[in-house]
């Protein structure tokens, strides 16, 4: 297999007239393999994209992308499971080498039987789980952002003993939990059913700090993220010796083909990893962090 490079889904409330142009931008010029589509944070936010969807979808297939459906991270009311029954039957729709990503484990149960693809929310710490997503359907698992480069090593090697696909974040805050309550909501004392939509305030979004008022996680609607802006490009060539076979850019409100043609660059091994590591983190207002890989703290950033 030949390694790939995956943009994520968005996870933010942007505009839809921002989210239109930017993968308009990414269909034209990022050097990425798969798009993945979809609101998976909060259902709430999804009926601002449907219209745009199926254009966003032309666009980056007919571009030579191929492009997945995310499903949400939490389901919970009798609409939001009809919502998510209606998205999964969507595959048919797709283009060719189109997939449904799972994002909770609802989704996989409807998926049992098809081919499709798990994402980094569902978590996967060990082979006997991967084997069992693959005797179902799974062709490809995103692992979960905090596995140390041990863990990644013993299950890239099984993935490809099972023939299913594994995958890494390699940028972008790493989602760290998921709830039923709005922080953002509650952060600026509304509730989470007449939130008003504030999360849509911060498209990056919202810091989170300690008592000592220093950076510590951040905040998006219902999700928690890391502070820290994950960057694995320094690490892709030992990932790429373990077997991985794709590589995750999760979207931030910055210049996603910049980062996108850097990592590919890595990737293709036409430029070092930690020289393309500096540059990125020039762009972005967040340290770069990369301790889950190397077993420590995951807001560290170990050299």
């Amino acid at each position: 297999m030949t390694a790939s490079l995956t943009l994520g889904p968005v996870l933010f409330n942007w505009p839809v007239d921002r989210w239109r142009d930017f993968y308009a931008r990414i269909a034209d010029e990022a050097p990425v393999d798969t798009v993945i589509v979809g609101e998976i944070v909060c259902f709430k936010r999804a009926p601002f994209f449907a219209e745009a969807m199926g254009e966003v979808i032309e666009r980056l297939s007919a571009a030579g992308k191929t492009v997945w459906l995310a499903s949400p991270i939490l389901v919970g009311s009798e609409r939001e499971r009809s919502a998510m029954r209606d998205l999964v039957g969507s595959d048919a729709g797709l283009p060719e080498g189109g997939l449904i990503e799972a994002n909770d484990m609802g989704a996989l149960a409807l998926l049992a039987g098809r081919p499709h693809a798990v994402g980094p929310t569902i978590n996967v710490y060990n082979e006997a789980t991967l084997g069992w997503m693959a005797g179902r359907g799974a062709v490809a698992v995103s692992l979960p952002a905090e596995l140390p480069a041990a863990t990644v090593a013993v299950l890239a090697k099984a993935g490809r003993e099972l023939g299913i696909e594994t995958e890494v974040q390699v940028w972008g805050r790493a989602p760290l939990a998921i709830s039923a309550r709005c922080y953002h909501a509650r952060a600026h004392g509304l509730h989470k059913d007449g939130c008003q939509f504030v999360c849509g305030n911060d498209p990056d979004g919202m810091p989170v700090t300690t008592m000592d008022g220093q950076p510590f996680l951040t905040v998006n609607g219902t999700q928690t993220m890391s502070h820290g802006c994950l960057c694995l490009a320094a690490e892709m060539p030992a990932l790429v010796a373990m077997g991985v076979d794709r590589f995750r850019l999760s979207p931030q409100a910055m210049d996603m083909v910049r980062v996108a043609e850097a990592f590919r660059a890595v990737l293709d091994g036409r430029r070092d990893g930690a020289e393309a590591a500096a540059e990125l983190g020039g762009l972005i207002d967040a340290p770069l962090v990369n301790g889950f890989y190397h077993d420590t703290a995951g807001a560290r950033r170990v050299a």
